[in-house]
């Protein structure tokens, strides 16, 4: 049951992306605001995670702590997220009361659709191979992105990190709070034990967010 859950729900985001994607590389051509572009990808990416992951894989999402996010339309946030599958990337958008800005490595921008579509939103692209260059970026971009109201998130282990696994922690996310004043909200999630890194199978259950 879990292959043909898991058949469906990738062909449910196959189907999906391609209009969202479109939309949103469309709007930006008619010059829709970029808040209102937003909106379109996370309602694409809560139709991926929340609603696909419930109705088709059989996965619930539970979410703890919100109180503890700041409060305010500009109250400025730097998000510091536990990276263990491409889950949370899907899911924070479709919960934070706050548009996000990523911070990602450039080599997504060529992704057919997916690529053409965060290439017209509020994200921050940067090239791993230049650190210094793209530690600037980060601090530049990410002032004007906070200044704005959006919030900053990051997974500072850099990739997917197997569950009970602990990487290499970047200091950039912290080093932006500083410099801005923003403060850090680290977010612990268990979305390895139902859609495990570079997996294709998912299981039903419970994936705690806190």
């Amino acid at each position: 049951m879990s292959v043909i859950r898991s058949i469906l729900h990738m062909l449910w985001m196959a189907l999906t992306i391609v209009p969202f994607s479109l939309a949103i590389v469309l709007a930006a051509f008619l010059g829709v605001s970029r808040a209102q572009r937003y909106r379109i990808a996370a309602t694409w990416l809560g139709l991926c995670s929340l609603s696909g992951g419930r109705w088709l894989l059989g996965i619930h999402t539970r979410v703890t702590g919100m109180e503890n996010l700041p409060t305010g339309e500009k109250s400025p946030a730097v998000l510091l997220v536990k990276h263990q599958s491409t889950f949370e990337t899907f899911l924070m958008p479709a919960i934070m009361p706050h548009p996000l800005a990523y911070v990602f490595k450039k080599e997504l921008l060529y992704v057919p659709f997916f690529g053409w579509a965060i290439a017209r939103l509020d994200m921050i692209h940067i090239d791993r191979k230049l650190r210094t260059q793209s530690f600037k970026r980060v601090v530049e971009q990410g002032k004007e992105r906070l200044a704005q109201g959006i919030w900053i998130i990051m997974f500072p282990e850099g990739t997917r990190t197997e569950r009970g696994q602990k990487g290499h922690y970047e200091t950039s996310g912290t080093l932006l709070a500083v410099q801005t004043g923003a403060p850090v909200i680290p977010i612990a999630i268990s979305s390895a034990k139902c859609w495990p890194r570079r997996a294709f199978i998912k299981t039903p259950g419970v994936i705690d967010v806190s």
